[in-house]
């Protein structure tokens, strides 16, 4: 694929142009790259050997969307636009953790990746999310659900946000289109729907990978899921302590260095 086909990225980049390492952050469904901003700025990171290539998922925090925005196709694109740019590793929140998470499934990608509170099956996932998703499918109400919850979801949010990066990080939820998360979010709740279970995926991949939570996410992760991650010899399953879903927004740090030991190869 040619960089034109990139257009619709919105990208900012850090730390030294030069570096060994190349590495795509993929913020969540409705976030832009500011949400990394902090994680990026932690001395882990700040101070290491790796050029950090933040780019919002395309259609997110009022980016322009793909006509397809299934996760396959997203999957697909990401893959591109990480080779594209020269990133060896990915790391990716919530939704851009499924997206990192298809990237290996699918073969499109070689790792390693670090996956910041993935949703492994549709019934980790948050209840109000799937609620919104069924009923936008129902002709006429379906286009007053998702305004509400582009309402809604900010004052969700905020209590897991610090209060000097409230107001930014807010302002950018805002920024979303009510018709691209209808479509957006049915095609993801349809991509968990036919894996069931996304853990099986991850493993048989083969691929390096760090699965990351918050002590206090929201979205679930079953015991038979975690059974599987630890037993898995190519995952690690970390869980930080005094963190939300937003787990690269309350404990940047914690992250970063979880984030640097992975791409340097120091915890292995």
């Amino acid at each position: 694929m040619g960089a034109a086909q990139f257009h619709a990225w919105d990208v900012r980049e850090s730390g030294p142009a030069d570096a060994p390492h190349r590495v795509l952050l993929l913020p969540g469904g409705m976030c832009s790259t500011a949400f990394f901003e902090d994680m990026t700025a932690a001395e882990p990171l700040a101070g290491a050997p790796i050029r950090l290539v933040a780019a919002t998922v395309p259609g997110h925090a009022g980016t322009v969307a793909p006509r397809d925005v299934s996760m396959e196709n997203y999957a697909a694109i990401t893959a591109a636009f990480a080779a594209e740019r020269g990133c060896t590793a990915v790391v990716g929140h919530s939704i851009g953790a499924n997206i990192a998470l298809e990237m290996v499934g699918g073969g499109h990608f070689s790792g390693p990746v670090v996956l910041l509170s993935p949703t492994f099956s549709r019934p980790d996932e948050s209840k109000a999310l799937a609620v919104a998703v069924a009923l936008g499918r129902v002709p006429g109400l379906g286009a007053l659900v998702w305004p509400a919850m582009l309402w809604l979801t900010p004052k969700a949010l905020e209590n897991g946000i610090p209060e000097r990066r409230r107001a930014a990080l807010l302002a950018d939820l805002k920024r979303n289109s009510a018709p691209f998360c209808r479509r957006a979010m049915g095609e993801y709740f349809a991509y968990l729907g036919r894996h069931g279970s996304l853990v099986p995926r991850l493993c048989g991949a083969g691929v390096r990978a760090r699965v990351v939570r918050g002590d206090r996410d929201e979205i679930g992760l079953t015991e038979d899921e975690r059974a599987a991650l630890e037993a898995c010899p190519s995952v690690t399953l970390d869980v930080v302590a005094d963190s939300g879903h937003l787990v690269m927004v309350e404990q940047p740090e914690a992250v970063a260095r979880l984030v640097a030991d992975t791409v340097l190869g120091t915890d292995r």
